[in-house]
């Protein structure tokens, strides 16, 4: 056991049962990370994977690149299904899709993510903020605003909005009914006075 180079590995302790210089290769090599392992007149197979010990949280995959007993700190804990990796300890596996950028869903909307562990992917919602009723799962919703239907023209008067996305405002159009009177983002003033037509 004390010859040079040592008979046995690193991560391994040698033992000679008989020191008689006519007992020869009876040695044995046994393994520090586990002393089951062992071998006699040369080093043992020895191996350490870090992840038996689950140093990974729950919801993680542990790999250990080198088992050999002396690497160490090596392990990569993944969080599953996601290229989230964390050597030598516990990833945090959290993503939170609203916080994406660009933001996955469209003005005047409002995003919730209901779950943000990060294998858990896709099922964001997106709500129309004009009208909570209308909601999408893993995109942008279609949502609209129509801003006739709060009948902002008056008696006699058509209201028309080209634009009905949540965030286009005041410019729907009000026009005097059979005439080509048309006033945009509020009502149009709908006289006429036939004596004053031009010519008399």
């Amino acid at each position: 056991c004390k010859a040079t180079p040592a008979p046995c590995g690193t991560g391994q302790t040698c033992n000679d049962p008989n020191t008689a210089a006519n007992k020869l290769h009876d040695f044995t090599c046994t393994c520090d990370s586990d002393n089951s392992i062992k071998k006699v007149d040369g080093p043992a197979t020895c191996t350490k994977d870090e992840c038996t010990g689950k140093p990974c949280g729950t919801g993680q995959d542990c790999k250990d690149p080198n088992t050999s007993p002396g690497s160490t700190g090596d392990y990569t804990c993944t969080c599953t299904g996601t290229s989230i990796v964390v050597t030598g300890g516990p990833a945090t596996c959290t993503n939170d899709e609203c916080k994406a950028t660009p933001a996955p869903c469209g003005t005047g909307q409002t995003c919730n993510d209901p779950n943000t562990a990060a294998n858990k992917l896709h099922d964001f919602t997106c709500t129309c903020d004009n009208d909570n009723s209308i909601k999408k799962v893993d995109g942008p919703a279609t949502c609209t605003k129509d801003e006739c239907t709060a009948k902002p023209c008056g008696t006699g008067q058509d209201c028309k909005d080209p634009n009905t996305s949540p965030g286009s405002t005041s410019d729907y159009t009000c026009t005097c009914t059979g005439t080509s009177i048309v006033v945009t983002g509020g009502p149009a003033t709908c006289t006429n006075d036939e004596c004053k037509a031009t010519p008399a």
